[in-house]
């Protein structure tokens, strides 16, 4: 699941700390579902444990972004409503404008995403 967390008009980037073939690449904060979860339910509870905010999933976007053979990732629009983001498993963390969307290097699973932000806006 992945977390585009959308304030000011601007998107939370968090650049990988690990593991070494992904380290320094920048994605969408979020993580694995757990068994029984739902995919918002670990959304709000990965935000939680990797950057210390409570947030509030509103639309999907797109359909299932294909990562490998094995997994896919779903990402949701959200907004934080508790907290201030902190890189608790991240190297660091950037808010981005819509002009600056491609002055990170994001993962190649994340690009797709991106490129649906960047054509039709953060709104």
């Amino acid at each position: 699941m992945g977390a585009a967390i959308i304030a000011d008009g601007r998107l939370l980037a968090a650049q990988r700390a690990e593991p070494a073939h992904m380290a320094g690449g920048w994605e969408l904060p979020g993580g694995k579902v757990d068994p029984g979860e739902s995919d918002t339910d670990a959304l709000v509870r990965e935000c939680r444990e990797e950057l210390a905010v409570g947030i509030r999933p509103d639309r999907r976007i797109g359909g299932d972004w294909r990562l490998s053979d094995r997994a896919v990732l779903r990402v949701w629009t959200a907004r934080i409503t508790e907290g201030e983001p902190r890189a608790l498993e991240h190297l660091a963390l950037r808010w981005l404008a819509p002009g600056e969307l491609y002055d990170v290097e994001w993962l190649p699973g994340d690009r797709p995403v991106i490129d649906v932000f960047a054509r039709e806006g953060l709104g």
